[in-house]
């Protein structure tokens, strides 16, 4: 996953149901040095009771905002959806280097 133009993430999820998965996966696959560095984290764990729905934002560098909620897409399907807007990124920056 590319994390590299993530300004902010945030994160909302049960981690007692197994709809959660992909949450848990997308916040592993985040690394550590830039969670201290680079990006604002912000998890918060729901309890079972809660009635406030799962949610994974990122809020990017150029200040757009994606937000899914894990329960209804897949792990793939929530990494395709950051990586994809992250390589229009990409290429924005190649293209304005040249």
């Amino acid at each position: 996953m590319i994390t590299k133009y993530f300004a902010k993430v945030s994160v909302s999820f049960n981690p007692l149901v197994a709809a959660a998965k992909p949450a848990r996966v997308f916040l592993s696959n985040i690394p550590p040095k830039s969670r201290n560095a680079s990006i604002a984290l912000t998890q918060k764990i729901l309890a079972p009771s809660s009635t406030e729905p799962s949610v994974i934002s990122v809020t990017f560098k150029d200040g757009n905002v994606i937000s899914l909620d894990p329960t209804q897409n897949s792990t793939v399907e929530v990494a395709e959806a950051f990586d994809r807007y992250s390589r229009v990124l990409k290429l924005k920056d190649d293209i304005s280097e040249e």
